[in-house]
């Protein structure tokens, strides 16, 4: 076995945790592959464990061959070269790949557009704000502004409470009719704290929505006709950690009596299909936290819906079900560039508008290529990336249903991965943008 083979390579390999002067981990040195690992996985999530290597995404095979994309620290080079797997080389320094993200950019000016009436409306917050990634503070006070832009239009929502205590902050907008007279669209993003594109991208989507209203007739059809429940940042904690500790983390930052490990997989702890291989029964522990795998990364929690973050934002869901009802329901990922329909837990189950659900995604995968050129796969979720259990367009097509509920994974494919390149915020906005405005026209 491949395992045995690397053993003394790999018994030599002691892995610390490197930090930067402000207590960042940092990812010099390490490279990317991508890895074709036929067979049972278990083996090779044992040996990733090993080099304390970082699992950032895998392929199920159902679409192309079973890979997985992998970090390897540059200690534990040698002994995964021993391992002699199949491998192409995506990325030959993390680190620096990091580096192109820019450092985060306080944007200062937003409380200026805020107005001090809520009648007489303020100026959009510059549209510069899409080239750079900003601090967790800011993207709050972003959201205040674009209110601020359309104050008999929008209120400040509020979906619940982080685990250490903050609130799961976003916008509602809406058209003629008054608020909450219309069927809802709603949105989630940085479910996942590492995916920093998509809390951007759906920003991008509410501050065109806000400034095209008045000036664009299609644009104002889909106002007139649905509420808008947008939460860019569902998972504040983790996003909080991404920035001032850990680049790469996924999970929020739940402690649990009784165990090390830190952290829980929001989008696993659906109540609906909770348990299966799609997720995982395992918390991990503080000593496998920097050799992040599949195995504790999709960590499903103690229980279903156990998390305060899945428990604000479902229950919001579920109020919107209740009573005007939910047309769309997005949740926005990275990476990958798939979009994804019903269903995750299975992949012979279908949805009663299954056919409609994948010609509509399939022609919006069209639309979005039309702008840049980047193509997405789409199809059902088990049958096109892998299974997932405890997921929530799963859970927002049979408990809570909305009529349409997909996944969207953005940008790229591997070349960067989650530490998108900063000059692609833009890109990846325009083309969503371009995606859903065919979306809401065609459904």
């Amino acid at each position: 076995m491949r395992f045995f083979r690397a053993a003394l390579l790999l018994a030599s390999v002691a892995v610390g945790v490197q930090v930067d002067r402000r207590g960042r981990e940092v990812y010099d040195g390490y490279k990317v592959y991508r890895v074709v690992a036929e067979g049972d996985a278990s083996e090779f999530e044992a040996q990733l464990r090993s080099l304390s290597a970082i699992e950032l995404s895998r392929n199920r095979g159902h679409v192309e061959t079973q890979h997985f994309d992998v970090a390897v620290p540059p200690e534990s080079l040698e002994a995964f070269d021993a391992l002699n797997y199949e491998a192409q080389v995506l990325t030959e320094d993390l680190g620096a790949d990091i580096a192109l993200e820019g450092e985060l950019q306080p944007f200062p000016g937003l409380e200026r557009t805020i107005a001090s009436s809520d009648v007489q409306a303020a100026a959009l917050p510059s549209f510069s704000w899409f080239s750079n990634y900003h601090p967790y503070a800011d993207h709050l006070t972003f959201l205040k502004s674009l209110q601020a832009a359309f104050p008999s239009n929008s209120e400040l929502i509020t979906a619940g409470t982080s685990f250490e205590g903050r609130d799961i902050q976003g916008i509602h907008l809406w058209g003629s009719g008054g608020k909450g007279s219309k069927p809802a669209i709603y949105y989630h993003g940085n479910v996942h704290a590492r995916e920093w594109v998509t809390s951007m991208t759906v920003e991008y989507i509410t501050y065109q929505l806000i400034n095209n209203y008045n000036n664009d007739t299609a644009i104002k059809k889909v106002l007139d006709s649905y509420d808008f429940y947008i939460l860019p940042i569902v998972n504040p904690d983790g996003f909080v950690y991404t920035q001032t500790s850990s680049r790469l983390w996924r999970k929020n930052r739940q402690t649990r009596s009784g165990s090390s490990g830190i952290g829980t997989d929001i989008n696993r702890n659906w109540p609906y299909k909770w348990e299966g291989s799609g997720s995982s029964s395992s918390p991990g522990s503080v000593l496998l936290q920097r050799a992040l795998t599949l195995m504790t990364e999709t960590y499903r929690g103690a229980k279903a819906g156990d998390t305060p973050e899945n428990t604000g934002i479902r229950t919001y869901g579920d109020k919107l079900v209740a009573g005007k009802g939910i047309k769309l329901y997005i949740d926005w990922h990275s990476y990958g560039q798939y979009i994804l329909t019903p269903y995750g837990y299975s992949c012979s189950a279908k949805a009663p508008n299954q056919s409609k659900q994948d010609s509509l995604a399939k022609s919006t995968g069209a639309a979005i290529a039309a702008v840049h050129g980047t193509r997405f796969t789409t199809g059902q979720t088990c049958g096109t990336l892998y299974v997932t259990n405890g997921g929530s367009n799963d859970y927002f097509t049979d408990v809570s249903p909305a009529e349409y509920a997909w996944a969207i994974e953005l940008r790229d494919t591997g070349s960067y991965g989650f530490t998108l390149p900063a000059n692609q915020i833009l890109p990846a906005g325009e083309e969503s943008w371009a995606g859903q405005k065919y979306l809401w026209a065609n459904f």
